[in-house]
């Protein structure tokens, strides 16, 4: 059987000269990073080093980088934080921000009793930037802005600059989850106002359970997770050297490979929707992703003109034809009542409709595509 991944979105395949870093690690460099043995200076220098290598491609310090066991931890560190330590009283989001986010943002609700607004959406499900400036002019308690730079599931890319200024005029402060888009674009984060970011390794070919949070210098941001005195005393644990080579060594390929490969990629998305609108008329895509210079380059979310009693079984049939792909996101896939970014903003009728999430990356060819829009035709005229 054929076999097809389209669900880098989800998670990438690990490059082989990521593998190679890592099993190199693992083989010889097995000392604690904490350890003050030859063993555990050689672990550290290596930990240090891709901390270094990490700010060096974001034009940022190295202090300002801490690693963490992925975005979603990264994401709650900035927000509790936030909330428990620097005073912020009043959170400012989205309704279709990741779950890493939202529930978080919930938690806090209830647990410190903040005020939570949500910015309004426009159709496509861009953010309202108008509203948000309201937003932000509607009250002096201490206020945290989150919003995510590229959508998980509809691939809509927010203006990070446009927010970062409007952050800064009403002195509020800036989380965003980059999950998405670090790896995948250019971003010097000395020209964006941001105060903290999330990032996780293996959106970008690197291993999973790892990751890295960008916190602004003396912005006050205090531990997660207590015990040792890690990551500058801002995250406990024994580093996972192995990974964190693993993960700088990504990053590094990533962008110095991206002049290369995000030309190909796009070509790849262009290809997809183009194939979809000849063979399958009625496709929609949602959100913005069918846009190319409004959304990233590395998915499409398509609404296909199936019938309620067809949709149920869709992302079987395709699995069964060897193509991986995600309902909605993979964080949401089998989960009751649907993606909560679709059910934001899509109408009734098309909500009836299956949608699916088919993301992109340099290990995959026009020849897949081909097969994969065959597939679907085949699904909708079946």
């Amino acid at each position: 059987m054929r076999k097809v991944y389209l669900d880098s979105a989800a998670t990438t395949q690990m490059r082989d000269e990521v593998i190679s870093a890592m099993t190199e690690v693992m083989q010889n460099t097995f000392g604690n990073p904490s350890s003050t043995h030859a063993f555990g200076r050689s672990a550290k220098s290596m930990v240090e080093n891709a901390r270094k290598t990490v700010a060096s491609y974001l034009n940022v310090s190295a202090a300002e980088i801490i690693f963490t066991s992925g975005g979603t931890e990264a994401d709650n560190l900035a927000l509790n934080s936030a909330v428990r330590d620097l005073g912020v009283t009043r959170i400012i989001t989205s309704k279709i921000e990741h779950h890493a986010v939202l529930y978080t943002v919930n938690q806090l609700q209830e647990c410190y009793d903040i005020e939570v607004e949500y910015v309004n959406l426009k159709e496509c499900g861009s953010i309202d930037l108008d509203h948000l400036a309201k937003l932000l002019q509607a009250s002096d308690k201490k206020t945290l802005v989150s919003l995510m730079h590229v959508n998980n599931e509809v691939g809509n890319i927010l203006d990070i600059q446009h927010v970062g200024r409007l952050c800064k005029e009403f002195n509020t402060m800036f989380h965003s989850d980059m999950v998405q888009s670090i790896g995948h674009f250019e971003i010097d984060l000395q020209e964006i106002p941001v105060d903290f970011t999330a990032v996780s390794a293996h959106k970008f070919h690197g291993p999973k359970g790892v990751g890295f949070a960008f916190v602004r210098k003396n912005s006050g941001l205090k531990p997660l997770i207590f015990g040792g005195e890690q990551e500058r005393g801002v995250r406990a644990g024994t580093e996972s050297v192995h990974n964190i080579v693993g993960l700088a060594e990504a990053l590094k390929i990533s962008y110095d490979n991206l002049a290369e490969e995000k030309p190909y990629v796009t070509e790849i998305k262009k290809y997809f929707i183009e194939k979809l609108k000849n063979e399958i008329p009625e496709v929609k895509f949602n959100g913005g992703c069918g846009d190319l210079p409004k959304s990233t380059y590395t998915l499409v979310n398509v609404c296909l003109p199936i019938s309620a009693e067809k949709a149920s079984m869709l992302l079987f049939q395709l699995d069964l034809k060897g193509i991986a792909c995600s309902k909605g996101s993979a964080c949401q896939s089998g989960a009751e009542g649907g993606s909560h970014v679709l059910n934001a903003i899509l109408n009734e009728e098309d909500l009836k409709k299956p949608s699916i999430r088919f993301s992109f990356s340099k290990f995959n060819t026009k020849e897949e595509i081909d097969y994969v829009v065959e597939v679907l035709k085949e699904s909708v005229n079946s």
